[in-house]
């Protein structure tokens, strides 16, 4: 009995040990070293699309409206017949132009048979020089008015021709915006509009911090912004997300710093196959904001606040907690990068960071973080 009750007793004592060992331990936490990588950070801007071409149709020639050969909001291609004028004035010109022609062409005929009759007459004495100088006068009034006719009906031509209205352009057209039988005023009535749909243009505003920086990553790669928008590629992404992000490159930069706005006009060029995107459409585009370096990279719950500093927990190889202050930057893969305060070589607190208060003792998990934060 006096055993038994040993063996209780110090079973009980061994219990109670490991329960004090086991709340006396320190506090497990997650650590890993930072993410170091080539990276290069990104801006985002908003903006909106626009055409590279927008025409508004009108006619050349007055007329009433006979007939409308598109329908509303398709694509056409350039050249397509897009309204036809009432021809019937046009063609009774074009053959009145024509009959001229016959009349100027046998007149011009007669009078250069008339003055070389004269010019070989005169050589024998039979008729005047006045009579000579008439008839040339006569011959070159004829080829004045030949000439003269030509050229109506040429006009006579153009003035049928343009009662055909085809696209200037290829892309979206509009509505019409005239109804058949209605009188067409040439060079003045709108009749519909066309915008060009692949590519397009994106345009976006940067103010004179960003200009500063991009223009001189422009010269470091041998260009200015000026010249292309240095050649950026860029990415823009819609306000619908299902809608994968576009590719495209900056092709253009305005050539002054608006002074009333503090801003420049930048612009990109996206293909536009789909014909998703259309003039006049927000989007959010992503820029190259430096050339590639060495960045440090580390997950957002890993950075604390302390007051207006931010810091990060660095654990030694005996659990020791010590707090170290980083400038923290943009985000980058998913990873926040850290501009300054980490060499990339320090372990830090990942997980668990209320258990890493600075001067405690903790109980690090070693991980490795993936290159791109979710992998």
């Amino acid at each position: 009995m006096r055993k038994i009750l040993f063996l209780a007793t110090a079973l009980l004592t061994l219990q109670t040990f490991q329960s004090v060992s086991a709340q006396q331990a320190p506090p497990p936490v997650t650590v890993a070293k930072p993410v170091v990588k080539t990276i290069v950070e990104h801006d985002e801007f908003v903006g909106r699309f626009d055409a590279l071409e927008r025409v508004e149709v009108r006619s050349r020639v007055t007329g009433y409206l006979d007939s409308v050969h598109f329908k509303d909001g398709t694509l056409v291609e350039a050249g397509e017949l897009l309204f036809s004028i009432d021809k019937r004035e046009f063609q009774t010109a074009l053959l009145q132009a024509e009959a001229q022609i016959d009349i100027a062409e046998a007149s011009f005929d007669f009078s250069k048979g008339q003055l070389s009759r004269a010019e070989s007459l005169i050589q024998n004495g039979n008729i005047s020089q006045s009579v000579v100088d008439e008839r040339r006068e006569r011959h070159l009034e004829a080829r004045g008015n030949l000439e003269q006719a030509k050229a109506a009906l040429e006009r006579a031509q153009i003035d049928y021709d343009y009662a055909e209205i085809r696209a200037p352009i290829s892309g979206r057209i509009d509505q019409k915006l005239l109804d058949v039988g209605n009188l067409v005023n040439a060079n003045a009535t709108i009749l519909t509009t066309i915008v060009s749909h692949d590519p397009i243009y994106f345009f976006f505003d940067i103010d004179e911090r960003y200009y500063l920086s991009y223009a001189r990553d422009a010269r470091t790669r041998g260009t200015t912004l000026q010249e292309g928008g240095g050649g950026l590629e860029v990415v823009v992404t819609l306000s619908d997300e299902s809608i994968p992000p576009i590719s495209g490159h900056l092709d253009f930069s305005e050539n002054r710093i608006d002074p009333a706005t503090g801003t420049m006009r930048i612009r990109a060029v996206l293909g536009n196959a789909e014909g998703v995107l259309t003039p006049g459409l927000f989007g959010r585009v992503s820029v190259p904001g430096s050339l590639p370096y060495e960045g440090i990279l580390v997950p957002d719950n890993a950075i604390v606040a302390d007051q207006n500093r931010r810091l990060v927990m660095m654990v030694d190889e005996a659990g020791n907690v010590s707090p170290r202050p980083v400038l923290p930057g943009p985000k980058v893969d998913g990873y926040r990068v850290i501009r300054e305060g980490l060499t990339g070589s320090e372990t830090i607190v990942v997980s668990g960071i209320v258990r890493a208060r600075p001067g405690a003792v903790v109980t690090p998990e070693l991980v490795v973080l993936p290159p791109v934060a979710g992998q």
